[in-house]
């Protein structure tokens, strides 16, 4: 029952941003500028639908530009409270639930490339390198109304034991649907499949393949300030049967000239679409939530400053 009601939530809020139309001229900063240069060289033809490739759990449809080169980090900390939180772990300060390091490099404008690590083993460490590819770009004359970006992700687990090498590797396919509907409004949704090698976690009935929907949907407070929730429901009837748990997240993000920085409480430890979508156990009811924080950090090569000797 969680799941549709957070899932209407979504649907409410957007229904009433709706009415609001996008003016990319009106409250304009500095830094929705510097934004604006992510898809298109075109300022005026595209609308940038969040400020940042990553929110707490899913991905957007923002791809950086060609030759610029993003790090990423999501950082998860131990439980908040239950029985393995509160004061005793600092609140969870104390623990790691997971570290994911990435480097994202934009080949042409609508294609990226991001390698990346998760290094934690006890939640399934994981090594990816994933493509990125923005189909198409919401324009401001709504010739185009929503965006639409393809994600494909390989990923190897260098942890534990396999029989065979291929039980090592997991799949990753997503796209991603997303529209901003005001300059303070943003919606987006993800169907989305994970294929394991070996089914995680190897139990009987337990499947090879995960399908899932995210939604997420920012609302800016202020003009570089703005409140995330990020959820994801699998379609798993194993999941189901075994307590697994839908992860959601709560955030707030801050944008900073070439920082994007989101703090965030989740119940999934996992940082990888492909282990929190496919074995999230942890659940708000018994306290199994915990601080986070996502930083993108973008640098741009695409200008370089010639020497001047009379400076």
């Amino acid at each position: 029952m969680k799941q549709y009601i957070v899932l209407l939530a979504f649907f409410m809020i957007s229904a009433k941003a709706s009415a609001q139309k996008v003016d990319p001229q009106k409250n304009a900063t500095s830094t929705d500028s510097l934004f604006n240069s992510m898809n298109t060289e075109d300022k005026n033809a595209a609308v940038v639908v969040f400020e940042s490739p990553r929110l707490i759990l899913t991905q957007t449809t923002e791809t950086i530009k060609k030759k610029n080169f993003n790090v990423i980090i999501i950082h998860r900390f131990g439980d908040l409270a239950g029985t393995v939180g509160g004061g005793k772990s600092s609140f969870g300060l104390d623990n790691i639930a997971d570290v994911y390091i990435g480097f994202q490099y934009g080949l042409t404008n609508n294609l990226n490339i991001e390698i990346g690590r998760s290094a934690i083993p006890t939640v399934g460490g994981l090594a990816g390198l994933e493509l990125k590819y923005a189909v198409v770009h919401q324009t401001n004359d709504s010739s185009s109304p929503i965006a639409i970006s393809l994600i494909g992700e390989t990923g190897l687990r260098p942890y534990n034991t396999f029989a065979n090498f291929s039980d090592r590797v997991s799949y990753f396919g997503e796209v991603v649907f997303a529209r901003k509907f005001s300059h303070s409004f943003s919606l987006e949704i993800a169907p989305s499949i994970v294929q394991n090698n070996l089914p995680i976690p190897d139990l009987p009935g337990s499947s090879h393949s995960v399908f899932s929907m995210s939604a997420a949907a920012r609302l800016k407070v202020s003009k570089l300030m703005g409140v995330i929730v990020d959820y994801a429901h699998s379609f798993s009837s194993f999941g189901a049967a075994n307590g697994f748990s839908d992860p959601l997240g709560f955030g707030i993000q801050t944008v900073t000239g070439g920082h994007v920085f989101t703090i965030n409480i989740t119940n999934t430890k996992a940082a990888s679409e492909i282990n929190y979508l496919s074995k999230t156990t942890s659940d708000y009811s018994r306290g199994q939530y915990r601080i986070g924080f996502t930083i993108s950090r973008m640098f741009d090569f695409n200008h370089k400053e010639s020497y001047n000797p009379k400076r």
